[in-house]
């Protein structure tokens, strides 16, 4: 086992590793090395091949495989070292990583690691759906990979599970390959793809050019079919008769969870909202010189989010090479029902500041909301937001941070 040394490692050529990488070269940070599973580059925009990517760091509308390359391009012409197909099987100590590839196996040791290993939906299995396993059931990334990585046929008429912002990523993957879109299909009652940029694309393709009837509060409640898919039963969620959709290809979207398995060997401490590693405003994870940053952190930001937080995450990580100190207390921030996450969920002293906002999803919807912080029995702040909506991004003032006591109680923030 070959053993090999550079400055900082990245786990995950995606948006949030490359634009790290990046950042840290113009740092002048003098090795980087990025590490991906993938046998390309790029993480999952490359598969997307819709347009809407780059507009936030590139300034100019790209498709998803365009602006994956753009980063891989501009990280090679950087100087970092990429390398594909490069699997990492555990942690050698502190901060070395045992590698296996096509060269064999090795070890990598670094002076800081960055956790940048993306998101995924969960299939069709995790959700409990009953009936057999036939052929015709994907999620939005297999569907992709099928039909623009493998350019493999995936049917003729689907439905469409989940009715969030990816699920116009499937619809248009779906149409895109020749498909009728039988029906979108969501538990909730209300779809979420109503808010800008999405809602004028939902309104042109979806309504207008092929008319696709948008089912809330249903569900599906069997696939059907023992070989190929032949349709899906769906009833109301409140109970009441159930009806048949024939179709021969079924699409579940959303419902993210972090691939956060190299994670979780490192015995990081996770947070139970986003199910991904405990990070504050840097960043830091609970093991000193471990940075997390992307849609490891909760599932699931657009590719911009994870690029803008791969960029200021390599900041942090300069100054830690530089000796700036690891702090030694942190303290959890909690997110109770509704909410399913806040981000970041630590704080640290170095931190404090109330620079930049907190960002929260909910599970529910919830109209003219006050959401508050709290510590103890010490109301830090309240915030009012006139809805809330599942699958949506808020963004929570951190005016308040300065009055918190780090060796204190946990933070909680709260629909009040």
């Amino acid at each position: 086992m070959t053993a090999e040394r550079t400055d900082v490692l990245i786990v995950g050529a995606g948006p949030a590793g490359l634009s790290a990488a990046l950042e840290l070269k113009r740092l002048g940070v003098p090795r980087v090395t990025v590490v991906d599973r993938e046998p390309q580059p790029g993480g999952m925009p490359r598969l997307c091949h819709h347009t809407g990517f780059g507009v936030w760091d590139f300034h100019r509308m790209l498709s998803g495989p365009q602006y994956a390359r753009r980063y891989v391009r501009l990280a090679e012409a950087a100087g970092v070292e990429i390398r594909t197909e490069t699997t990492v099987t555990g942690w050698a100590d502190d901060h070395a990583l045992t590698l296996t590839s096509p060269a064999g196996t090795g070890v990598l040791q670094s002076d800081a690691i960055l956790l940048a290993t993306g998101v995924r939906e969960r299939p069709r299995s995790a959700r409990l759906t009953p009936g057999y396993r036939p052929r015709g059931v994907f999620t939005t990334g297999s569907l992709q990979r099928f039909v623009d990585e493998r350019h493999l046929p995936v049917g003729k008429r689907a439905v469409i599970v989940g009715a969030e912002e990816v699920s116009l990523s499937a619809f248009m993957t779906l149409t895109g390959a020749g498909l009728e879109v039988a029906a979108i299909v969501t538990e909730l009652p209300r779809h979420q793809m109503n808010y800008f940029p999405y809602a004028p694309v939902k309104w042109l393709l979806v309504d207008m050019l092929h008319r696709v009837p948008v089912l809330t509060a249903a569900r599906v409640e069997r696939i059907l079919g023992r070989f190929r898919v032949e349709g899906v039963e769906v009833s109301p969620v409140a109970g009441g008769e159930r009806r048949v959709i024939p179709c021969d290809t079924v699409v579940f979207t959303g419902d993210w969870i972090p691939e956060h398995e190299v994670a979780r060997s490192g015995e990081l401490r996770m947070d139970a909202g986003t199910r991904g590693p405990q990070v504050d405003f840097a960043f830091r994870t609970s093991r000193a010189g471990i940075f997390a940053a992307g849609n490891l952190l909760r599932g699931a930001e657009t590719a911009a989010t994870s690029a803008a937080e791969g960029r200021r995450a390599a900041g942090w990580i300069a100054r830690f090479l530089q000796g700036a100190p690891w702090p030694k207390v942190r303290l959890p921030v909690v997110a109770e029902p509704p909410i399913k996450w806040v981000f970041p969920n630590a704080l640290s002293a170095d931190t404090l500041r109330g620079e930049q906002p907190l960002t929260f999803r909910t599970a529910d919807f919830v109209e003219n909301a006050v959401v508050q912080v709290s510590q103890g029995n010490d109301v830090l702040y309240r915030q009012s937001f006139r809805y809330l909506t599942p699958n949506r991004t808020f963004r929570l003032d951190a005016a308040w941070l300065p009055r918190v006591a780090l060796r204190g109680e946990p933070v909680r923030i709260r629909v009040a």
